[in-house]
């Protein structure tokens, strides 16, 4: 089969990753399964073969990847799929994994995308960050929050990313999309430009440098929406992430502007149900005067206790999610203890 059948057909079984690595057979990931689409293993040729038929699905330079030793890119295929794709080399050999992307929008309630999540949307300035592991849907409710303003207000929305996953049609709002490096140098440098093209809201794809969050915070204080992502887990650690990231003399300025500009902090992960499916869970950190105090006096490890609490109905508590779920006998207790942030407290409430 071709490229294209080989793609059509991870599709068709509703996977969620396409893995070609050499010596192994082409494979898609399905909820948590290997599903193999070849049984014969692939060559470093074959291999490179595929991928350099991805790089001219993307109209991309192959030359970039044997330079650099790792590339991100993007592609469609009409009527399939969008490819979200990571090539690299391994062992002296070229391999690949690419994202499945749907051309639709997600619906935020198969997501399962709770409302007080979505309602962030509202938020006319200041920070909002979406966290969690790699593979957890942080693109996924980045996408469902931006097209929830998208169709509620008129305003403009810049979204840097790297690359572009989602397509967002013009609706009540305008929307300008720029892909890193095709259409911008580095993230930094985008963002540095979107503060002077009018935007309303900022969707930045992740924060991944001392440069690229200290001007996400300079957007965030001068009146701007911004969205971001980051590979943390839990509120706490996602404070304490983009403080660590500054030179220690800078960090208690940064706790004080991030103690003004923080909204949200979103933290999810994708837990294994009993059926074998996957489920999003999600923590929601409203930031309220006790909050911003924590951040400002560096008492961080506070907030756990805070959002887990229940006290304030606007936050969403990861452990409880999992308890509830649990109760509703979707996942396993196992389960709920893996990915719980305080184990044995929730032990103790199962």
């Amino acid at each position: 089969m071709e490229l294209t059948e080989y793609l059509r057909k991870a599709v068709d079984l509703g996977g969620s990753d396409i893995f070609i690595i050499p010596g192994a057979g082409l494979s898609v990931k399905v909820n948590s399964t290997m599903q193999k689409l070849t049984e014969t293993r692939l060559s470093p040729k074959d291999t490179e073969e595929l991928v350099r038929a991805m790089y001219e699905l993307a109209h991309r330079d192959f030359d970039i990847l044997t330079a650099e030793g790792d590339d991100d890119f993007s592609f469609a295929i009409q009527e399939v799929s969008r490819f979200r794709c990571n090539a690299y080399k391994q062992r002296g050999t070229i391999a690949c994994i690419c994202r499945i992307v749907n051309f639709d929008l997600p619906d935020p309630e198969k997501m399962h995308i709770p409302q007080a999540v979505l309602a962030l949307s509202r938020l006319r300035s200041g920070m909002v960050l979406v966290t969690g592991p790699a593979g957890s849907g942080k693109s996924t409710t980045l996408a469902c929050v931006v097209d929830r303003i998208n169709q509620e207000r008129h305003a403009h929305i810049v979204t840097i990313e790297d690359p572009i996953e989602y397509l967002h049609q013009h609706k009540l709002s305008l929307v300008s999309q720029r892909e890193v490096p095709n259409d911008a140098a580095t993230f930094a440098r985008a963002l540095r430009a979107a503060l002077r093209q009018a935007p309303d809201v900022v969707m930045l794809g992740e924060m991944r440098d001392l440069d690229t969050i200290r001007t996400a915070i300079t957007a965030a204080e001068t009146g701007h929406l911004l969205l971001s992502s980051l590979h943390t887990i839990g509120a706490a650690k996602t404070v304490d992430r983009v403080i660590d990231t500054f030179p220690a003399e800078q960090q208690a300025q940064i706790r004080i502007q991030l103690s003004m500009v923080l909204k949200a902090v979103v933290s999810q992960h994708l837990v294994p149900t009993v059926d074998g499916a996957r489920i999003p869970v999600f923590e929601l950190m409203t930031v309220n005067p006790a909050i911003q105090n924590m951040i400002r006096d560096g008492r961080t490890h506070q907030i756990d206790n805070v959002i887990f609490g229940g006290s304030d109905k606007t936050m969403i508590s990861m452990d409880a999610e999992l308890m509830r779920l649990v109760r509703e006998k979707r996942i396993t207790r196992e389960t709920a203890l893996l990915y719980a942030a305080n184990p044995e407290v929730l032990a103790k409430r199962i």
